[in-house]
């Protein structure tokens, strides 16, 4: 086994069965766009529109069960507005030590599935103090420190804009107070240091967590236009005096959880 795959049969060809085994599950053949909800995101997924399916994670090729608390091991086909929606309530982590290949399978399903568009979302520390927890932060720009990629061989693909000034300026317009920042991705499964949150903000981060960055890789590689959304769950390790920890998060996730959904719920139609 080599990154969650096996040896005979391409990271590709495998979400290429997903796809085909989700739209048989689904009743639906193609989507439109898909959503990846992160630590503390899950009750804004009420809010997007009718669902159409749900489907168990373990019921397609190559995904593995939610690992993490406030997770949901579900994929919801959902109708929003014109579009049809694809909705991962789960992710799988760098962490989990199922390779990079396994990270990024969810995406890889849904450029597969039809989608032309994809919304990362995510829990994270915020090193501005002005974000309190609940704030939503969208995504300029990132700093993959796992020092990983999904992309193998000689392709050599451009992240110049991996994430979508387009995509930003239509969410501005329907949230003018949305603030912006740079997101670093550290391998976790553990916290930040305070020394290594203070470095994360001398390289240039505001957001500092443990996914997505590879996500919008693979993303890109497959031409899908990315939109990422942090919602800042608490202050990063040594900004704050109080300890870190996931119930935190996920408590954060459910005060913001109207918020998010109608953010959500306004935008995804217009993407």
């Amino acid at each position: 086994m080599t990154d969650g795959t096996s040896t005979d049969q391409s990271p590709y060809d495998l979400a290429e069965q997903a796809a085909e085994k989700l739209a048989e599950l689904s009743g639906v053949e193609r989507h439109d766009v898909a959503l990846v909800l992160g630590s503390g995101w899950l009750p804004a997924a009420e809010m997007l529109g009718e669902t159409v399916a749900e489907i168990a994670t373990t019921d397609l090729p190559g995904f593995s069960a939610a690992a993490v608390a406030g997770h949901s091991g579900r994929i919801r086909s959902v109708r929003v507005g014109d579009l049809r929606a694809l909705v991962f309530l789960s992710r799988t982590h760098y962490y989990e030590g199922k390779g990079v290949a396994a990270v990024v399978h969810g995406v890889r399903t849904a450029a597969r599935a039809g989608c032309r568009t994809i919304v990362l979302t995510n829990g994270c520390g915020g090193l501005k103090e002005s974000w309190t927890p609940g704030t939503p932060v969208l995504i300029s720009d990132h700093l993959n420190l796992t020092g990983r990629s999904p992309i193998e061989g000689a392709n050599f693909v451009d992240l110049t804009d991996l994430y979508s000034a387009r995509l930003r300026a239509l969410c501005r317009e329907v949230d003018p107070s949305l603030d912006e920042g740079v997101y670093v991705q550290f391998p976790g499964p553990h916290y930040e240091t305070p020394a290594e949150v203070r470095m994360a903000g001398i390289l240039g981060g505001h957001l500092v967590g443990m996914s997505t960055t590879l996500e919008a890789i693979a993303a890109r590689e497959a031409g899908l236009e990315v939109l990422g959304i942090s919602l800042v769950t608490n202050l990063a390790a040594g900004i704050s005096s109080e300890p870190l920890n996931h119930e935190e998060v996920l408590e954060a996730g459910r005060a913001a959880a109207e918020r998010m959904g109608s953010l959500l719920s306004q935008v995804v139609p217009r993407l």
